[in-house]
């Protein structure tokens, strides 16, 4: 990991471009944010001291009276002013050591059903062992969807600024960018000393291991299980389908898929892993035709749908012709035309393992770096060719 950080030349953990397009598009309210955060840690306004009241931000800054709201929203999270009903805001001596702010960059927040419940399991976490409270930090951007690259870049940055206690990161998984930014990212917040429990997956290919704890799901004994069940409902050509530039996480499905097929004397050659689009008929009518498949295993959900569809519309029945599995068990994976078989992440359990591991981390930052596996378990549907089983 080292080595890899070290070619990087930024400045202050960024590129120039980025670090320009970071000022450029900074949101009003982090102006406000940052002015006042100054003048409290300056001393311009000293503990009990009356912070300007939201009308006045409003006038000063020129913004709308919501934006204001937002600006002292950020730093009453940050711990540095409390509000005081009837009264006013208040400066605060800096009690980050009573109780540590998390910040959070997650990219794909609000695009995949996953993360959300992750967050939700986060804030339902307990409190350390000794007691301590702790908050987390939703950061906001000025690009929140368009450029996610540039948005996990902002979001950087501003933590370092806000010097919260540590960030939660979801490494980006696609994008030509997406390995620069990574390191970019990780570099710039271990310049400044904040921990990062890293959400799902690594930044590194296997077998390399990034320096930084890791929670998610046991990926390799989750494509063990899913293939194992496919066998058991009939399966003996097995295929995996994944997007190209998919997550490594997506190497240790296949890796378990590979496993459970050894394991039952069958095999999966290279020729029966495929990477393209699930909405790529021609690609997708060549493999079926190379390898006849009788079962397709697919990297996640969102992708088992959209091959489903393509299959449609080859006239590929689904279970008759080809069974489909895949992980995640997102909301509308049993709303689909043939409801789909897939794998249950634990995501509830998944946040609170790691706001544990956080608090670990912040005690101990001598602990050397884990990976925190969590056990899912399959839910069976139609798609799969077996009789629906009940969720557990």
């Amino acid at each position: 990991m080292e080595t890899a950080l070290a070619a990087e030349q930024p400045i202050n953990g960024f590129d120039e471009p980025i670090k320009k397009a970071v000022e450029k598009e900074q949101p009003k309210y982090r102006q406000i944010v940052e002015s006042l955060r100054a003048a409290i840690t300056t001393g311009q306004y000293r503990h009990g001291g009356r912070l300007p009241s939201e009308a006045e931000l409003v006038r000063r800054f020129g913004v709308s009276r919501m934006t204001a709201v937002k600006a002292v929203q950020q730093l009453q999270q940050e711990g540095l002013l409390v509000r005081r009903a009837g009264s006013g805001t208040y400066a605060v001596d800096a009690p980050r050591g009573q109780k540590p702010v998390f910040g959070l960059i997650i990219p794909d927040l609000g695009q995949t059903e996953i993360f959300e419940p992750i967050c939700k399991g986060m804030t339902g976490a307990p409190t350390s062992a000794g007691g301590q409270g702790w908050s987390l930090a939703w950061g906001h951007t000025a690009t929140p969807t368009a450029n996610k690259d540039l948005e996990a870049e902002q979001l950087c940055q501003q933590y370092i600024d806000q010097r919260v206690s540590g960030v939660f990161f979801a490494p980006l998984e696609f994008g030509p960018r997406r390995d620069g930014v990574n390191r970019r990212v990780l570099k710039a917040l271990k310049a400044a000393r904040i921990p990062v429990v890293l959400l799902d997956r690594c930044v590194l290919d296997y077998p390399a291991r990034c320096e930084h704890d890791i929670v998610g799901l046991d990926n390799r004994r989750a494509g063990y299980m899913m293939t194992e069940h496919l066998i058991q409902s009939g399966a003996k050509r097995v295929g995996f389908f994944a997007r190209e530039g998919s997550a490594e996480t997506v190497d240790d499905r296949i890796a378990g898929c590979r496993e459970a097929l050894f394991a039952h004397g069958l095999t999966l050659p290279l020729s029966r892993v495929i990477h393209a689009e699930p909405s790529d008929t021609t690609a997708i009518a060549d493999a079926l035709e190379r390898e006849r498949f009788d079962a397709l295993l697919c990297a996640n959900d969102y992708t088992a749908a959209r091959l489903m569809r393509s299959l449609h519309t080859l006239g590929v029945r689904v279970p008759q012709d080809l069974r489909i599995a895949g992980f995640d068990d997102v909301n509308y994976a049993e709303l689909l035309p043939v409801p789909l078989t897939t794998l249950h992440q634990p995501c509830l359990q998944i946040g609170a393992a790691a706001v544990a591991t956080m608090l670990d981390r912040v005690a101990n930052p001598q602990l050397p770096a884990r990976s925190v596996l969590l056990n899912g378990h399959v839910v069976v549907r139609q798609s799969c060719g077996a009789q629906q089983a009940a969720h557990p």
